[in-house]
């Protein structure tokens, strides 16, 4: 069993906006365990920790780019904001992703590919830009879409320059109907996976442990219902239904109007470009996504240095 610090249970109200008692006594009921705990506070109705849990921090930038029938996000870290303001940083960016792009999304491709007009790789002229601004930076992530008929488009969310920004999106639709009319669907739909943060394509390819975990949660809280268990089976089914609707894709209500199915607004689409269209796949790079960032306490640091 973990022990119960007064710093694990800090961290659980953080994540969760759960009382410190509540954390507290949820803790002591799992053994220490945080991530079950975060789903013990769920099944009591004290944590909205589903929106709460994947709050992370870091800083850099997010860079897309799409041409025709392909298109590549990157993620490049720096250690402060200042730094995705500074002009040589986004000059980096923009040319990484257009590297991303002509490597087809491989990030070790994209690292060893030559930078322009410098005699390095992309991977030194990092090193040398770490040198010159005197911030650590990495190359995080990259990855690419395609399609054989149809369109690729790009969409940057809190842009600070063009195709650079916080959260990039990218749309692959698959279809021989009209390209321009295409284009401007994906663009749409790029906009709701940027608003939406869907978590799988499909009901298919949603992972299964986040399937199984979210109907622990719910059979959980069905069964204080005190209902029998036909009841409770069909409460817990209920609830997995309005769960993809949350988080699939395809399942979603469209943004632009909030009540059509994604699924519907396709099918509808091919009366519009002369074909039937596919949603093929979708990425969503949000910048410092899975990173966790050390708080600062200024003032220790400044009396940690008195004493050296």
């Amino acid at each position: 069993m973990a022990e119960i610090t007064a710093s694990l249970v800090k961290e659980l109200r953080e994540k969760t906006g759960a009382g410190m008692m509540d954390c507290k006594k949820a803790l002591n009921e799992v053994q220490g365990d945080l991530e079950k705990a975060i789903d013990w506070l769920r099944t009591k109705g004290l944590s909205a920790a589903s929106k709460k849990a994947g709050r992370v921090a870091a800083e850099g930038l997010v860079g897309v780019t799409a041409q025709g029938t392909k298109g590549a996000v990157i993620e490049v870290n720096a250690e402060t904001d200042f730094v995705g303001r500074n002009e040589q940083f986004q000059k980096f960016v923009a040319a990484a992703t257009k590297i991303a792009l002509e490597q087809g999304g491989d990030l070790a491709k994209v690292a060893a590919a030559p930078y322009p007009d410098t005699g390095r790789d992309v991977q030194g002229e990092l090193t040398n830009l770490i040198a010159t601004i005197g911030e650590n930076m990495t190359l995080r992530r990259a990855a690419a879409l395609s399609v054989s008929d149809g369109v690729v488009v790009a969409y940057t969310h809190n842009a600070v320059a063009p195709d650079l920004g916080k959260i990039g999106v990218l749309v692959a639709l698959e279809s021989s109907g009209d390209k321009a009319k295409l284009a401007a669907l994906a663009k749409q739909l790029a906009m709701h996976v940027a608003a939406a943060n869907p978590q799988s394509l499909t009901v298919a390819e949603l992972d299964a442990a986040v399937i199984e975990r979210e109907r622990a949660v719910l059979a959980e809280k069905a069964g204080q219902s005190g209902k029998p268990a036909d009841i409770i089976a069909k409460m817990v089914e209920g609830g997995l239904r309005k769960f993809h609707q949350e988080v699939v894709l395809l399942e979603q209500a469209f943004v632009m109007d909030g009540k059509t199915k994604v699924s519907k607004v396709l099918e509808e689409a091919a009366k519009q470009v002369g074909a039937p269209v596919r949603l093929a796949a979708f990425l969503r790079f949000a910048l410092g996504e899975g990173i966790e960032k050390k708080a600062e306490d200024f003032a220790a640091e400044v009396a940690a240095q008195l004493k050296k």
